[in-house]
């Protein structure tokens, strides 16, 4: 089972800077929040910042995350 400090290491191993909450509200260990502001953000749209995030987490969410809820932002 994944766990929130292993989730937040690897956004910030690719997002230098970035300030990252990880929350796990079901406490389920499936189910985690992510809150990111990074200023590579600014000019990206939404989706483009969420897929970002996905890209990054992609092996983890094939068995581990069952669902990732994101709010990003440059600022």
């Amino acid at each position: 089972m994944i766990t929130i400090e292993e989730i937040k290491n690897k956004l910030e191993n690719s997002m230098p800077n970035a300030i990252i909450e990880i929350s796990n509200p079901q406490e389920d260990g499936r189910h985690f929040f992510a809150k990111i502001i990074w200023d590579e953000f600014e000019n990206k749209t939404l989706v483009e910042q969420h897929q970002f995030v996905y890209e990054i987490l992609k092996e983890e969410m094939k068995e581990q995350i069952h669902a990732l809820g994101l709010d990003t932002k440059s600022k």
